[in-house]
């Protein structure tokens, strides 16, 4: 599922002309996705977006915090404290959009400012994700980029990953034929 949530987001990214490089390799390290657009002002649109698409989720996006795992939690443990939960976060988004190998690869890739965001479908803790967006992550949710992309007001008509879209927005119609 996640690669596929990855590819419909390039694609809604395409459709609204930016340039993209999806699932960057650094070790074991990895980047969902980054995408560039030049702005009529000059000015360059760089986003770094992240991708977590599950259906039914049984655990947080982050994990608990390495103390606690150095102490025999489980790192995907679904019981947590609150300040597991915040400290998880803060170790996620550090992991995730801040890691020195990652900015210094996007500051090679286009030396400007990046925004930060993340893709969900369903969490478990929407809790979670206040947090997450306190930490400057700008939260999209799926379906909503799902929706827009029936729209068809995009500055390119369907790229790569056209054909998935075709078949989401098919199934729709058939549900709404039924």
């Amino acid at each position: 599922m996640a690669l596929l949530a990855e590819e419909i987001v390039e694609e809604w990214l395409n459709r609204q002309g930016y340039f993209t490089i999806r699932g960057i390799k650094m070790g074991v390290q990895e980047i969902d996705l980054l995408a560039v657009k030049a702005q009529e002002d000059g000015k360059t649109d760089c986003r770094h977006i992240e991708v977590q698409a599950s259906m039914r989720p049984v655990s947080y996006i982050s994990r608990v915090p390495k103390e606690s795992q150095k102490a025999g939690r489980a790192a995907n443990s679904a019981k947590r404290s609150a300040d597991e939960l915040v400290q998880g976060v803060a170790e996620w988004v550090e992991k995730k959009f801040h890691r020195p190998v990652k900015t210094s690869l996007m500051r090679t890739l286009w030396n400007g400012d990046w925004s930060s965001e993340l893709v969900v479908n369903v969490v478990k803790s929407d809790e979670e994700l206040n947090l997450v967006a306190g930490h400057g992550i700008k939260i999209l949710r799926l379906n909503e980029i799902v929706e827009s992309l029936a729209s068809n007001k995009f500055v390119v008509a369907s790229a790569a990953g056209g054909d998935i879209i075709d078949l989401i927005q098919m199934g729709s119609a058939l549900k709404e034929d039924a």
